[in-house]
């Protein structure tokens, strides 16, 4: 079925020809390296889109004399778009220069960038449109810079272009990924990754773009966000794929493929673009080779907007075989803990966009949200893993101390069914082995990190918890090479490097652990985001100046009880411990225990560690390797507190 999109395209390019004639049809002529043919394609279509009628190499005939062809077009053509890329100035741009050079004695030459590149010698008189990282939408002001351009040029600025009806509100599956207690952190933008880096990239190694909202709603970004994340989490179910995490992919989403590829230091790109109608959704796709920018593989999908989840499948099990990947059971991975049911979908990824909001109301919406889609479908395992991380969230996060073992039960429950329903849903054993942290079920914990790593192998979350669990039991070199897993796939989400960090400590190497978070620091500092947990290193170091200016850059009575502590400043200790008691109660009772340790006090720290075993404090997870805990290691008491924990070997 034709879409009504490229239906009315094909009447716009009759009328025109009816109206004008054959020799002056043409309003734009595009010129640009053959290679780049995917990342202006977006530019032909929104300018059609527009009324503007387009005229390039792709509409050569098999039959056609293309050189010929391209000529009176070009000489036709009232206004010629010359697309200036890393490519088209290079030494076999040849082709374009020649075709800018007729265009500027015309007098119709537009010349536009999608790399940051500088147009070549006797071309730079015209200031050049800049669509660098542009990806399709209509609504974005360097679009609207361009095609404004093209109407002045023909005359047309008294006229209003055709804008699309913003569509529907529709969504896709994605599957949850929480890291901890906490919500994962957004994007962090411009971050470098400055770790020594592989000297070439794995051949299969793939990041996963977010996909261009073409749908001229802003609000419906989140639809096209999530056709991506539910891609990038099928394909991580894949044995022998290394897939980049969702806020490093985010965080390179404006950058064009070979660009994205060298930072995340992956092989292939997989991009793409959504544009939905209350009738149709066009979903188009193109897996691209990181080091040389060509094509691999591509797809335009025009369906009905129920069709979504086959739409999905398609692209992943594509990619897979476009990258030798095994496909034996890969429908099966692919699908695995999802539904059928489109308006259940649409659901679970609201529920998952306001459980990242962080806050008590997005976390209650989110509840409601996965219940509704579970009423749709009983057996959306995904679902439940949503609301298993929310139940797991509020406890920690929101629960008072009458409702914190409800919820945590609930949790529990609810995490142990969506396995009943999907066995091998890897992110169903994380949201397990998270709940079991934090309960201080530390054996059954290890058990489901481990499932969840054979599961998924090549997803970074779930590289990362399990890195800063096995830093607590002591496991130094596991812990090392996961963490060091974690920043290869995610390596430009701050959550990775963090977790380094936090992976140093449990291994109580302090003088690394305070370098590695200075060179961060140094190097990148938009990755940094800990230092309140530096400072706390530093005074476990006795490096207290230092200690206390990270703790500035953090204040809190936490930080101030540490230095008083620290300091033996009694009266000092005595104000910040009230204020912090009044904050948090006894759900802070393990930092209470690490305060009063640090302190001298060894009655006081082990009462504290005693009242954290009653209510469950997750921070007793730390007792085998915390420092500050080590004036109280000679103590019987404290070893009984660690054997009712019992922590795996």
């Amino acid at each position: 079925m034709v879409g009504v999109t490229r239906l009315h395209r094909a009447l716009i390019r009759i009328e025109r020809v009816v109206a004008k004639g054959v020799a002056s049809v043409t309003d734009v002529f595009l010129s640009y390296k053959a290679e780049d043919r995917p990342r202006v394609a977006p530019l032909v279509e929104a300018l059609e889109e527009d009324g503007l009628s387009v005229w390039w190499d792709a509409h050569i005939g098999g039959g056609d004399d293309w050189r010929d062809t391209i000529l009176r077009h070009l000489e036709a053509a009232r206004v010629v778009i010359v697309v200036w890329s890393k490519r088209s100035i290079g030494p076999h741009g040849q082709f374009v220069r020649d075709e800018a050079s007729r265009a500027l004695k015309r007098g119709t030459y537009l010349p536009t960038l999608i790399d940051d590149v500088d147009p070549p010698l006797g071309f730079g008189e015209t200031q050049a449109l800049d669509l660098t990282g542009w990806k399709g939408d209509r609504a974005d002001q360097r679009y609207r810079s361009v095609q404004s351009a093209v109407r002045k040029r023909l005359g047309m600025e008294g006229e209003s272009p055709r804008l699309a009806r913003p569509a529907e509100g529709r969504v896709s599956r994605r599957t949850v990924v929480i890291g901890g207690s906490a919500v994962a952190v957004a994007a962090a933008g411009a971050g470098v990754w400055f770790m020594t880096r592989p000297s070439g990239a794995r051949a299969d190694s793939i990041a996963v773009l977010p996909f261009a909202n073409l749908s001229g709603d802003p609000r419906q970004a989140y639809f096209s966000d999530g056709i991506a994340e539910e891609l990038r989490n099928a394909l991580a179910r894949l044995a022998g794929l290394k897939v980049v995490g969702r806020t490093s992919s985010e965080a390179v989403r404006n950058d064009d493929a070979e660009t994205a590829a060298h930072k995340l230091g992956v092989a292939n790109i997989l991009t793409g673009s959504v544009r939905q109608s209350p009738s149709t959704i066009r979903v188009s796709a193109q897996l691209v080779d990181g080091r040389t920018g060509i094509e691999r593989w591509s797809q335009n999908y025009d369906r009905a907007p129920g069709d979504t989840i086959k739409i999905q499948t398609d692209i992943a099990e594509n990619v897979a075989r476009a990258l030798t990947v095994a496909l034996a059971g890969a429908r099966a991975a692919i699908t695995v803990g999802g539904t059928e049911i489109a308006a259940a979908q649409d659901l679970l990824l609201k529920a998952i966009a306001k459980l990242r909001e962080g806050n008590k109301q997005g976390v209650k919406d989110a509840l409601s949200l996965a219940d509704a889609a579970l009423a749709l479908d009983p057996n959306y395992a995904e679902a439940y893993v949503c609301k298993a991380f929310a139940l797991n969230f509020y406890a920690g996060s929101f629960a008072n101390e009458t409702e914190l073992p409800t919820y945590r039960e609930r949790a529990l429950e609810v995490a142990r069914h969506a396995l009943s329903l999907a066995p091998n849903l890897a992110i169903a054993h994380n949201a397990l082995a998270e709940i079991y942290r934090v309960q201080l079920n530390l054996r059954a914990a290890d058990v489901e990190y481990k499932r969840a790593l054979q599961l998924t192998p090549g997803e970074a979350e779930t590289a990362r918890d399990y890195a800063q669990f096995a830093a607590k039991l002591g496991r130094k070199a596991e812990s090392r090479r996961f963490s060091e897993q974690a920043m290869v796939l995610d390596p430009l989400n701050p959550e990775s490097y963090r977790a380094r960090y936090m992976v140093l400590i449990g291994n109580r190497s302090l003088e690394e652990a305070a370098d590695f978070s200075k060179s961060v620091e140094r190097t990148s500092p938009k990755m940094f985001r800990w230092p309140f947990e530096l400072g706390w290193c530093l005074l476990a170091l006795d490096r207290v100046d230092e200690a206390r200016h990270y703790f500035a850059m953090a204040p809190s009575a936490l930080g101030e009880a540490f230095l008083a502590a620290h300091s033996r400043d009694k009266p000092g200790l005595d104000r910040a411990m009230d204020i912090f008691r009044k904050d948090f109660g006894d759900a802070a009772s393990y930092q209470y225990a690490q305060i009063y340790a640090e302190f001298g006090d060894k009655e006081r720290a082990l009462a504290a560690l005693v009242r954290g075993w009653e209510i469950r404090d997750s921070g007793l997870a730390w007792m085998k390797v915390d420092p500050y805990l080590d004036p109280l290691r000679s103590d019987r008491r404290f070893q009984a507190i660690v054997d009712r924990i019992d922590f795996p070997t």
